[in-house]
């Protein structure tokens, strides 16, 4: 197999540029941060106007904190873990410790307002999130003024600090949509350092490629794992640097593996649905069946890739084809909407019609706009970290792998946009026969098969507990774990021993999946480092008899078409 692979690579060079008649979308069904937060100031001063005796209490107390520590005497201090004040002189210089505590007074006040506005939840978690984004904006970190390592990088590059971060800045402005740089992206190149696992394209149609990878044990499970990705990025999360690739850690643990890699459409794809991208998994169970000769497929998706092999799965079950499945894993994936979960922001109908009428009229929904959107909803981490680390500190943005995967977005099309916000919205899945496909209705409760479910604790796009809610939907023996990363954190973790770093935080577990979720948490054991082990042993459990790798890609029926990543990847 070593030998075919490069017999592809030589053959069949690889496709480096965008696909014709490419057009770019926008994503508008969450506005940026700085409309949130003009929003929020207009909130925020029609709460002080309505309720003047709130707005008196609340002033006191950030008065008698302001004179505290005008005095020397306030007691105010950051989180312990809050790594933005971590810099000593936080706490011991003057300089910079007042600036901090008015910062957390300023924060609690703002806080304190919202809590005590009156207003319907909905609205109130609205406010509240928007009037985060006010408190994430005003930390003192974010200047250079008030920030103690400035002064240290500045005496000790010689200014050349201060200059790289007026780079980085005018830089963004021009070319970033004026959001700092999260990645130094020319760190990395697809096929060499990242998405580098050894394959080949077996199979090609217009809305995908079948990627086989080359085993790396002498013997392997005879049940392939297919894994299925999100449609808004490039499938490479489960294969970044091949120190976290969740595929090389597969192939090491004697899985044969297959991924879907999807193109990444244009205005003239508009019309892909949901059922369309359903049919491309259903077909690619079918080819892994046929190469892997006859035995049933282990089906594991992610995010929205998740839900897409879900429903082919419920098809299949439809129609009595569930057999050529063995299982079903889903990573960080919702099959409802989250939007009933405290701290979760909202958007209304109007927003929603707004968004479906603009992919609609353009075509596509761009994945680059996306990823500004859910950037906005983690300010603190994905906004103002790199304005400190960039412009403040003046430092090149950092090499990492999964940041390089989460600005390598693609485009959704405007069908699939609509069936996705149905489906999340009207709670289409939690009714059996709400969506019908192909004249079968979809009942995911018919889904036999047993479940792997992994979500993410601090996960602010698929809320862990809107993932566990998800997984009693299934009839079959289910199994979940909690992670304790974001979104995609919570997939990539590969243990300890494999990457030399310090041991993972882990995750827990609990067998009792008739509980609500705040008492499975509070029921669950802990499980130091990572998940993967454990879901290996679950496929292992789920697979079937072990035979000789095999030494060519694919089979007289499908045969390689050229080497892996593949094409579709590549596209812009």
């Amino acid at each position: 197999m070593v030998i075919q692979q490069q017999a592809l690579e030589r053959a069949a060079p690889l496709d480096r540029g965008p696909v014709a008649g490419e057009i770019p979308g926008t994503f508008p069904t969450v506005d940026n941060g700085w409309s949130d937060m003009r929003c929020a100031i207009g909130e925020l001063l029609v709460l002080l106007a309505r309720h003047p005796w709130a707005a008196v209490r609340i002033e006191a107390r950030l008065v008698a904190h302001l004179g505290a520590i005008a005095l020397g005497r306030s007691r105010l201090t950051p989180a312990a873990e809050d790594p933005r004040f971590r810099h000593p002189a936080w706490q011991d210089n003057p300089l910079f410790q007042q600036p901090l505590q008015v910062y957390l007074a300023l924060s609690e006040a703002l806080r304190d307002l919202v809590a005590s506005s009156g207003l319907p939840q909905t609205r109130r978690r609205r406010l509240a999130f928007a009037a985060e984004h006010l408190i994430a904006a005003l930390a003192p970190s974010n200047l250079c003024l008030t920030h103690p390592e400035f002064y240290e990088r500045l005496i000790a590059s010689r200014g050349r600090s201060a200059l790289a971060g007026v780079y980085h800045l005018l830089s963004d402005l021009r070319d970033n949509h004026a959001l700092p740089k999260q990645v130094d992206t020319t760190a990395f190149r697809l096929g060499m350092n990242i998405a580098a696992t050894p394959g080949a394209v077996v199979f090609r149609n217009e809305i995908c490629e079948l990627i086989q990878y080359s085993p790396r044990t002498p013997q392997v499970d005879a049940c392939a794992t297919l894994f299925v990705p999100a449609q808004i990025n490039k499938y490479y999360v489960i294969d970044l640097a091949p120190e976290h690739s969740l595929v090389r850690y597969a192939l090491d643990a004697g899985q044969q593996v297959f991924a879907l890699s999807w193109r990444n459409p244009t205005a003239a794809q508009r019309c892909w649905g949901l059922g369309d991208y359903a049919t491309a998994v259903d077909q690619a169970i079918d080819i892994v069946w046929r190469i892997t000769g006859s035995h049933p497929v282990k089906l594991a998706g992610a995010c929205a890739g998740g839900l897409t092999a879900t429903v082919a799965l419920a098809r299949r079950a439809a129609q009595g084809r569930a057999a050529q499945v063995a299982s079903l894993s889903l990573f960080v994936t919702l099959l409802e909407s989250p939007s009933s979960l405290v701290g979760v922001p909202t958007v209304d109908d109007a927003a929603i019609d707004r968004a479906l009428a603009r992919s609609a009229r353009r075509g596509v929904l761009d994945g680059a706009e996306m990823a500004r959107s859910f950037a906005w909803q983690q300010p603190d981490t994905l906004i103002w970290r790199f304005v400190t680390h960039n412009y403040v500190l003046g430092q090149t943005p950092p090499a990492s792998d999964i940041l390089y995967w989460n600005n390598d977005t693609t485009r959704l099309p405007a069908r699939l946009h609509a069936d996705l916000l149905g489906i999340y919205r009207d709670q289409q899945l939690r009714e059996p026969g709400r969506i019908v496909l192909e004249g079968e209705p979809i009942d995911v409760s018919r889904i036999t098969q047993d479940v792997f479910v992994v979500a993410g604790a601090r996960d602010p796009i698929a809320p862990w507990q809107a993932c566990y809610r998800s997984m009693q939907m299934f009839s079959g023996h289910r199994r979940f774990v909690l992670g304790t990363g974001g979104h995609a954190q919570a997939v990539i973790c590969p243990p300890a021993s494999d990457t030399g770093q310090a041991k993972r935080p882990g995750f827990v577990t609990c067998d009792d999946y008739d509980l609500p979720p705040s008492d499975w948490q509070r029921a669950a054991r802990y499980t130091g480092d990572s998940w993967w082990p454990e879901w290996m042993a679950w496929a292992r459990e789920h697979g079937g008899p072990e035979h000789n790798a095999p030494t060519v890609f694919g089979n007289d029926d499908f045969e390689p078409i050229e080497a892996a990543p593949g094409r579709y990847v590549r596209q812009r």
